[in-house]
């Protein structure tokens, strides 16, 4: 079965269990689906009254090789003293496999979700990324893919052109805007000089838990190389101000770990271009997965296409404007 029609239908609960019997690990409770597209996870807990998370890797995304290194850099973090849900190791493994699925165990993280408005949070999530930049900084991935104009726009860019959920009417603006993005992007990056570092690369308030008032970091699926700011930006929001105010914060915290080149400032919003197009593209080259219409059906809507261009074309213009700094301009 190829990426493009590939659907979860025979990852049953039956055979879930199955995999978990095969690395001796029992659930007593049935298994709690939590929320995820990409792969399939589910809460649950085991005989002797331990909570785990078992996640099924896609087939046919990530290859062993890109899987173990993934395991490898969070293992790395975790003896460095970075608080991540890194994978438990049975028997000297962290990744195995059943009936064609790739699957790992984490222990379970009774923790709450991150509040962005919570200054206290932001300089602890900055010092604790610094600390997981710190360890990044120190090896390279073989094996993980690059943050790079390519993967993120290009090659989504040429499905959506091939693409027969795109409305006809908005065809030919948006791919004369996605060609200019792509083109301005692409100038910029091939310019910047920014030091290339391991990051966990979707560094998004939803995977970052707080317990007992420490940051945890989770899902580690997109990890790649990139510039430090890919890891930072997603985590500012609101006004011009406001994200001043947190990227302050939050620099105040990482830097405490680690240098943080204030020139990458200038990379936020390519960056955020890379990753709207991309998220398209991932919506349109998963839509054959049942998952997919049934949790993103605004996708086909007309009034969906027309709010997509019209923030590209925003774009356009947000990256030739002054970047973010840390002190308001008066």
């Amino acid at each position: 079965m190829t990426d493009a029609n590939f659907s979860y239908l025979s990852l049953t609960p039956e055979v879930q269990l199955d995999a978990l019997a095969s690395i001796g690990i029992y659930p007593e409770s049935g298994l709690i689906a939590l929320n995820s597209y990409e792969n399939r996870v589910s809460l649950f807990t085991d005989e002797n009254k331990i909570r785990y998370v078992v996640k099924f890797y896609r087939p046919q995304r990530w290859s062993a090789a890109q899987l173990q290194e993934e395991h490898q850099f969070t293992l790395a973090l975790q003896r460095q003293g970075s608080h991540v849900a890194a994978p438990i190791e049975i028997d000297q493994q962290t990744l195995f496999r059943f009936n064609g699925y790739y699957f790992a165990l984490f222990h379970s993280l009774s923790a709450r979700s991150l509040q962005l408005d919570n200054i206290d949070q932001l300089f602890d999530i900055g010092s604790a990324l610094g600390k997981m930049h710190r360890v990044g900084a120190q090896s390279k991935f073989k094996e993980r893919e690059r943050l790079d104009v390519t993967t993120m726009i290009s090659a989504p860019f040429q499905t959506l052109q091939t693409s027969k959920l795109i409305p006809k009417f908005i065809r030919d603006p948006l791919f004369a805007t996605l060609t200019r993005l792509e083109q301005q992007v692409h100038k910029q990056l091939s310019q910047d000089k920014s030091k290339i570092i391991c990051l966990h690369g979707d560094c998004h308030a939803s995977n970052i838990l707080i317990k007992a008032d420490i940051p945890y970091f989770v899902d580690f699926d997109d990890c790649k190389m990139g510039p430090a700011i890919q890891d930072i930006w997603m985590l500012l929001s609101g006004s011009r101000v406001e994200k001043q105010l947190q990227l302050s914060i939050l620099l105040d915290g990482y830097q405490e770990e680690y240098d943080f080149d204030l020139k990458e400032l200038h990379l936020i919003e390519s960056l955020r271009s890379m990753r709207m197009i991309n998220y398209v593209g991932w919506i349109n080259k998963r839509w054959a997965d049942p998952a997919f219409p049934m949790n993103f059906p605004w996708f086909t809507t007309d009034q969906y296409w027309k709010e997509l261009l019209q923030s590209l074309q925003q774009q356009t213009s947000a990256i030739k404007e002054a970047p973010l700094s840390l002190q308001p301009s008066y």
